[in-house]
């Protein structure tokens, strides 16, 4: 088999996407250890769900990160679940520097997205990309 693939039920794949999310009104807060905790809820978010998470870094008012992911899942679907529960933990572990920033309203990303699939010949440059953020 070739390995480059993956193979589940009758499909052989491999999907790649490269994502960006902003913070609400590009507030420049991913810093420290923010930065870290947004990284490492969203690299268990996406181990918990069967994504491969390729690369990730951050600046200081967005993330870039590039996974690989299945045939059943859709690009829309991963953001959501992404945006939804990293902005669920951080007010909890960031009350009260996220209500300085953002007052009563539970928001931490901007409402849209980037996403853009790629394939194989572009994806060291992605890579190399998103690690030059920051």
């Amino acid at each position: 088999m070739d390995s480059r693939y993956h193979h589940r039920n009758r499909r052989k794949y491999r999907l790649k996407v490269h994502i960006v999310l902003v913070t609400k009104y590009r507030k420049p807060i991913l810093k420290g250890s923010l930065a870290d905790e947004v990284k490492q809820k969203i690299y268990d978010i996406c181990n918990s769900k069967g994504y491969d998470m390729i690369a990730m870094e951050t600046d200081k008012d967005h993330i870039h990160f590039l996974i690989s992911y299945d045939t059943t899942d859709r690009v829309c679907d991963i953001v959501k679940r992404i945006k939804q529960q990293t902005t669920h933990y951080l007010w909890q572990k960031y009350p009260n520097f996220l209500a300085k920033c953002y007052g009563k309203h539970k928001i931490f990303w901007s409402d849209g997205y980037f996403a853009c699939r790629i394939g194989e010949v572009s994806s060291a440059t992605i890579q190399k990309y998103i690690k030059s953020q920051g």
